[in-house]
């Protein structure tokens, strides 16, 4: 393949260089990831600029490099290592149109399905997967704790990766046979032009609560950010929205998309009621056209009861019937990390990602509901450096309105100070329910051991993860790791 072939799907302000004669093996937008006859999109980052590595990618074998800044790159030093130069207005968007048509614009030759939302896209992506799979349809997965190609799992750092990542992942669907993909879609991914260029057949708004301010700076430019997966929707797409989020009407303001509604509301097409749960999983119903359908999932929670409701929503309009979908939610297996139990004879330790105010209270709200104040509840947390500053009082005050006890640790610093972090979130805390160990295995340990033989422990924050980044640095560790080793202990 030559530029010259793909050049066309890209806005181009000007080209330095004959196009047809620059072979394309590959498209990254990482210098390190250069190879010979490689295009290389220099993009303007967050903590670098690809512009400083424009000579590296040249000396790495690029054939031709995207730019922004013309000036970044003199023309002669393109011509001197034969290299084409490309002057484009936003090198994000030029990434995201060179990979799709690079890689045969893979997302049409699958049926794609967009999840969005604050809260519950991980688990919606997970229920529609594993109904899919139950129906014998090979699926792809795009999303926060791995991707899949069918039942291969590839490991990933984004929510949402970069889009030269989506289109050679879903290339590789195509090439294994996959029929659909389910993929969450971030705030970030949608701000930064990682999913333009993908066509979706389907779009999924489950909830907007506070997040990601650190980047959005507020309210109305995250729901934006969200929004711009539905705007970009075609009217052969369908959404599907969650009706009893007040944010609902704005989220599908300029979409030309039909949407299908679900939740509580009377107005829902796909109606939920009669939820209940215990410790061993949900009841639900779903009313469509006046006739009920009976569920019952292991994932606990009313919050749980929403995530699989959206995704028979979608599992319906994909032609499933109603007996494959209740098969497929009852025999959804937990999802790491997501209000995951583990028990050891009374004791209980619940795994959750909750890391927004929100998210945090759901977890707490539903651990009140289930035990009814007949065991002590104790909420290990912390907040992640170098993110919303705001959420992190906010964060302690529902923890101490919902925990009998509460430790108060480190997340992910990242390059800020645990001790900074932990003084911002107890601002929110007006009782002595708490204590301080900065140390996140010692407050795991202390509230396993120490706490009472029938207690439930919430360790909130990070959920799958099994490293914590400190000043930078990745190291090995897991909640769940952690949990299970001193429940050990206490049988002992």
């Amino acid at each position: 393949m030559f530029l010259s072939d793909i050049l066309n799907s890209v806005n181009v302000l000007n080209v330095i260089g004959e196009a047809e004669k620059a072979e394309v093996k590959g498209i990254t937008n990482s210098s390190l990831e250069v190879e010979s006859n490689f295009i290389f999109v220099a993009v303007s980052g967050f903590k670098t600029d690809g512009h400083k590595y424009l000579q590296d990618a040249i000396n790495r074998g690029a054939s031709a490099v995207i730019i922004e800044n013309s000036d970044a790159c003199p023309d002669d030093l393109c011509k001197h290592h034969n290299v084409i130069k490309v002057l484009v207005n936003n090198s994000r968007i030029a990434l995201a149109q060179l990979s799709h048509a690079f890689y045969n614009r893979p997302s049409e030759k699958l049926l794609t399905v967009g999840i969005t939302g604050t809260k519950g896209k991980t688990t919606t992506s997970y229920f529609i997967k594993h109904i899919l799979w139950q129906a014998e349809y090979k699926t792809g997965l795009i999303g926060t704790i791995a991707n899949y190609i069918g039942n291969k799992k590839v490991s990933t750092k984004l929510t949402t990766p970069e889009a030269h990542n989506i289109a050679a992942l879903m290339s590789e669907m195509n090439t294994e046979g996959c029929t659909h993909c389910v993929m969450e879609v971030s705030s970030h991914s949608l701000a930064l032009h990682r999913t333009d260029g993908i066509k979706f057949n389907l779009a999924v708004f489950t909830n907007l609560t506070s997040d990601h301010f650190d980047f959005h700076k507020d309210f109305t430019s995250y729901r934006d950010a969200k929004k711009k997966l539905f705007d970009d929707l075609s009217v052969k797409s369908q959404s599907v929205i969650n009706i009893d989020d007040k944010n609902w009407s704005n989220i599908i303001l300029e979409s030309n998309a039909h949407a299908l509604f679900y939740g509580k509301s009377e107005a829902a097409l796909y109606r939920l009621t009669n939820i209940s749960y215990d410790i061993n999983g949900t009841k639900f119903d779903i009313e469509f056209n006046e006739t009920l359908y009976n569920f019952n999932t292991k994932l606990i929670g009313e919050f749980n009861a929403y995530n699989a409701t959206a995704a028979i929503a979608v599992a319906h309009q994909l032609g499933m019937d109603w007996e494959q979908i209740q098969k497929g939610v009852s025999t959804m297996p937990q999802v790491p990390g997501r209000f995951e139990v583990i028990s050891h004879d009374r004791k209980k330790v619940i795994i959750d990602y909750s890391h927004t105010t929100d998210s945090l209270k759901q977890a707490l709200i539903t651990i009140n509901s289930l035990i009814k104040g007949s065991r002590k509840i104790y909420t290990v947390f912390g907040c992640g450096g170098d993110r919303d500053t705001a959420k992190r009082p906010e964060m302690g005050s529902v923890a101490e309105m919902y925990s009998d006890k509460i430790i108060v640790t480190s997340d992910n610093p990242r390059t800020e100070k645990p001790e900074a972090i932990i003084d911002d979130i107890v601002k929110g805390m007006n009782t002595n329910k708490y204590k301080i160990i900065a140390d996140r295995e010692k407050a795991i340990e202390d509230a396993i051991i120490n706490s009472e033989e029938d207690a439930v422990i919430l360790i909130a924050g990070k959920g799958h993860e099994d490293y914590q980044e400190i000043k930078g640095v990745r190291s090995h560790f897991s909640d769940k790791e952690k949990a299970e080793e001193y429940l050990a202990k206490c049988l002992n």
